[in-house]
């Protein structure tokens, strides 16, 4: 794991811990790629190969856009073409493998936890049902910007009167660290999710993580900063 190294203080244990959902709590890469692969022709975009994954695991958000061709225009249609095909197939979206101890290590510790994604509020809460989560997560929160979440998360801290303070955020994508920078909040990246250890160590996250099983530790440490 590598950990950014900082001066600690006591921990400060009213922290809420925000999530991604696709790719960091939900195993729901294939799946999405079969969708869009499944409607990629309608747009005249182009479909994404067995190979393909691994190369564009090491994109940014923007340059994988522009492998698929997905150009401005197209590109809220497929996303919401996606996102509504998909809940069809929530009842088989399982859990990152050993995310769900995680998440239940954290809230044992004392963390409050949401989760914030450009997903429909209703997919995220049947998957949480399915697979015995909805007493851990403390909210759901939908934002349509793609690439503004960091005005996703102000207007989240607003409407839930939180601080920006007391935030960490953990997501698996360049453009949540890029995002959570902008309002100075620190984030713990995930390997396991859309894009590689290489791209994301890049992007400087406050910790970047390999497993769920490092996730505790790492919101620990800078939750003492």
């Amino acid at each position: 794991m590598f950990l950014k190294q900082r001066h600690t203080t006591q921990r400060d244990m009213s922290k809420t811990i925000i999530f991604d959902f696709d790719g960091t709590i939900a195993d729901t890469m294939d799946t999405i790629i079969k969708i869009y692969n499944s409607i990629a022709p309608k747009y005249r975009c182009n479909t994404v190969h067995y190979n393909d994954i691994e190369p564009l695991r090491g994109k940014t958000t923007q340059d994988v856009i522009r492998a698929c061709n997905i150009n401005f225009f197209k590109l809220p249609f497929v996303i919401n073409r996606v996102k509504r095909t998909l809940k069809k197939s929530i009842y088989d979206i399982k859990p990152i493998k050993g995310i769900k101890k995680a998440i239940f290590d954290l809230k044992d510790a004392g963390y409050n936890m949401g989760i914030m994604t450009s997903n429909n509020t209703d997919n995220v809460k049947l998957f949480l049902k399915n697979n015995n989560l909805s007493n851990l997560i403390d909210f759901t929160y939908s934002g349509k910007d793609l690439f503004g979440k960091d005005r996703v998360m102000q207007q989240l801290i607003k409407e839930r009167f939180l601080s920006a303070y007391d935030i960490i955020y953990v997501g698996d994508e360049t453009r949540d660290i890029e995002a959570m920078k902008r309002i100075n909040i620190p984030v713990v990246a995930v390997t396991w999710g859309f894009n590689s250890y290489d791209i994301l160590k890049k992007r400087q996250p406050d910790a970047i993580i390999e497993s769920p099983g490092e996730l505790h530790k790492a919101i620990e440490q800078i939750a003492s900063r």
